[in-house]
């Protein structure tokens, strides 16, 4: 009886799945045809493009001021990092930094302050209600302070820029706005998730779909003539393309109530007939010039961010833009939206081919029949299924070749395990996308930002993105191109050339310490002992001071400062842990300097 009962079942699944395979089928081979003129479009402009301006191209324009825009809400724990690395890193002298803080979000409010006070061109610019309500929001009142600043100064910024509080700022990004910006009414680098390990499959997938999107996607929307969506981050405008956003907008930049204010903002924009240019991925000195950040790592928050995109891509632009003003437009939104299909279709896919596999293992076991084939003993059935295998193996070599140029081989291996893993979580997040909509259209309530969790990088993985030791040698007058070049053949192997340069007396300790601070961006000044309590000094253990070489010096506002002739680990904060659950902040200090403090307070 329970055999017969199986086998009624299996029948009934194998007439389902047949009935399934040619619609899904049919679908994957229009959307693969799709994928292949975006594919070819793409190779087109890899190789007809503009040719790129070399690093001496960039520096020979006059630098225009540049104003960079940072909207948080409760970024109290990232947005220093973020500014201290990214002062440190840009070659640009002609910018300010407008950080836009809500007046309930007091830590992120008590950072800026502390910023403005360190860094003269950063500036907080106060949202003048509570929040949170969107980024787009926030944006625009950072636009409205930025507007007063400028009147009070008597200067006009030529070039915005936006980016996010956890955003690694390539060192010459604005260089690059500023080089073409003039030409093109908005700049949008590439935007690529730091490397991460293989069990982060999460962030893994954000790795994988970046990779291919900034090499394929957005370069063939600009062979055929589509509009470039911003990517919220890395976004170059000219003064005079948002003023013309403004203007149609009762001098808003960005629409308040969207929860994807980046890609309409594009989208806008090539309504209003300006230029945009997305920028190819690139390397120089090894790494790709592009913004990098890390995504949600965790299944929650990516879900969470990915509906949120699901509900401002495809279904508000829908419902405020409907198909567009002519066919390219048409097609575009095709493009962007065809995901509230597709990523269902995928996870059954999955399901299908999973299915089949099952009972043809099945069959092989039993010596029995294998019901599918049986079913699908058609020509017109075959072939369209195999049609559909060649899209799907195209779809896959092209992204595991785009993940192995940015993350290398070993990591694009993994790409086929993560294209699965993929398709669930983009089936879900697309499924409360569609709940969430539904339900605030019924309700006729308004939709809600969900703020992403940020997480700044270590200081081991912004090693890579710092500026070179010679290149502030250089701009600060401590060195010629000459007595560097000599420094470098006459240095003994294993020797730092910080360390040589202060041994042959080219650099002074001071000078070299200058230089650090700003390699780093880490706060350096002379300590006195009677500037530091001593039971503040002695707040840690004995060993850990001396194995670590660090003096607590200061407890503020949550923070424990410490000084030290050393530059900070990632051991070192790990250990630090341990004892205090205060946040670290390390203030270099000269040796002769650390120890008067070390002989007069321990």
């Amino acid at each position: 009886m329970g055999a017969l009962w199986l086998d009624s079942l299996i029948e009934s699944l194998d007439a389902t799945v047949a009935a399934l395979l040619v619609p899904l089928a049919a679908w994957i081979v229009l959307s693969g045809l799709d994928d292949l003129v975006i594919l070819l479009a793409s190779l087109y402009r890899w190789a007809h493009g503009e040719p790129l301006p070399s690093a001496a191209d960039l520096a020979r324009v006059p630098e225009r001021p540049v104003a960079i825009f940072i909207p948080c809400w409760q970024e109290a724990n990232v947005i220093s990092q973020m500014v201290e690395h990214n002062v440190s890193a840009i070659r640009y002298g002609n910018y300010r930094i407008f950080i836009g803080v809500y007046p309930n979000d007091e830590a992120t409010a008590a950072v800026v302050r502390r910023l403005e006070e360190r860094f003269p061109h950063v500036h907080l610019c106060m949202v003048p209600h509570h929040g949170p309500t969107s980024k787009a929001d926030c944006l625009n009142w950072i636009y409205q302070r930025v507007l007063i600043w400028e009147e009070d100064n008597n200067q006009r910024f030529e070039i915005i820029v936006i980016h996010d509080a956890e955003d690694l700022i390539h060192s010459d990004e604005l260089r690059w706005m500023n080089y073409y910006i003039g030409r093109y009414d908005m700049v949008q680098m590439p935007v690529l998730p730091l490397a991460t390990g293989w069990r982060e499959w999460t962030h893994g997938i954000y790795c994988d779909e970046f990779a291919e999107a900034h090499q394929k996607d957005l370069l063939a929307r600009q062979v055929l003539g589509g509009f470039i969506p911003s990517c919220g981050v890395g976004t170059g405008y000219s003064r005079e393309a948002l003023e013309r956003l403004a203007e149609a907008e009762s001098n808003r930049l960005f629409e308040p109530t969207s929860l994807t204010e980046d890609y309409e903002s594009g989208l806008r924009l090539h309504r209003l007939g300006c230029r945009q240019l997305f920028l190819p991925v690139q390397f120089r000195d090894g790494v790709p010039v592009a913004t990098r950040e890390y995504f949600p790592r965790r299944l929650g928050p990516a879900l969470r961010q990915r509906s949120r995109w699901a509900i401002g891509i495809c279904l508000q632009t829908w419902q405020r833009f409907g198909w567009g003003e002519n066919w390219r437009q048409t097609y575009w939104f095709w493009r962007d939206r065809k995901r509230l299909v597709s990523d269902p279709v995928s996870l059954l896919s999955n399901l299908t081919f999973a299915y089949g596999a099952l009972s043809w293992l099945r069959a092989q076991c039993t010596g029995r029949p294998w019901g599918l084939a049986e079913r699908l003993d058609s020509p017109v059935a075959t072939g369209l299924i195999a049609t559909t295998f060649l899209f799907m193996l195209l779809q896959l070599v092209t992204r595991m070749v785009c993940v192995a140029r940015i993350y290398g081989w070993r990591f694009a291996v993994g790409a086929p395990l993560r294209l699965i893993y993929g398709n669930w979580v983009n089936a879900l997040s697309t499924s409360m996308a569609l709940m969430t909509f539904l339900r605030a259209w019924w309700l006729r309530e308004p939709l809600r930002w969900v703020k992403t969790e940020h997480l700044y990088p270590s200081r081991a993985a912004l090693i890579p993105h710092k500026r070179p030791l010679e290149e502030i040698l250089l701009q600060l007058g401590y060195a010629t191109p000459d007595q560097l070049a000599f420094a470098q053949r006459t240095k003994p192997p294993g020797v730092r050339l910080a360390e040589y340069l202060v041994h042959i007396g080219m650099l002074t300790e001071e000078e070299l310490y200058e230089v650090l601070s700003l390699q780093l961006g880490l706060a350096l000044g002379r300590i006195e002992p009677h500037e530091v309590r001593k039971d503040v000094a002695r707040c840690l253990p004995l060993h850990v001071i001396r194995k670590w070489n660090v003096l607590p010096v200061k407890i503020e506002a949550g923070e424990l400062h410490l000084a030290s002739p050393d530059l900070p680990t990632e051991e070192l904060h790990e250990e630090l842990r341990r004892f205090t659950r205060l946040e670290i902040r390390v203030q270099l200090v000269t040796p002769v300097n650390f120890k008067r403090l070390a002989d007069a307070l321990l």
